[in-house]
């Protein structure tokens, strides 16, 4: 079991590093969301689901849909 989390954390340290060296925003965007997701599955190994589905739900979905459109707007905006 702590191997997985161990890989987890590993997921979550890439992705956090990948996000903050992406020069692309859209992909900056998703790495961020993937952060969230990883954060949200280590929430429910420590016995936090309600925490857990509050950060899948918010962290996950809904900044990375609001980042994005975002990106999209000020791209449409910059053309």
């Amino acid at each position: 079991m702590i191997i997985v989390d161990i890989l987890i954390c590993l997921v979550l340290l890439a992705a956090g590093v990948g996000a903050m060296l992406q020069r692309n925003l859209v992909a900056s965007s998703v790495l961020v969301g993937v952060v969230s997701l990883m954060v949200s599955i280590l929430f429910l190994r420590i016995g936090a689901p309600d925490v857990a589905m509050t950060e899948a739900a918010i962290g996950a979905g809904l900044s990375t849909v609001i980042f994005l459109i975002a990106v999209r707007r000020t791209e449409e905006e910059e053309q």
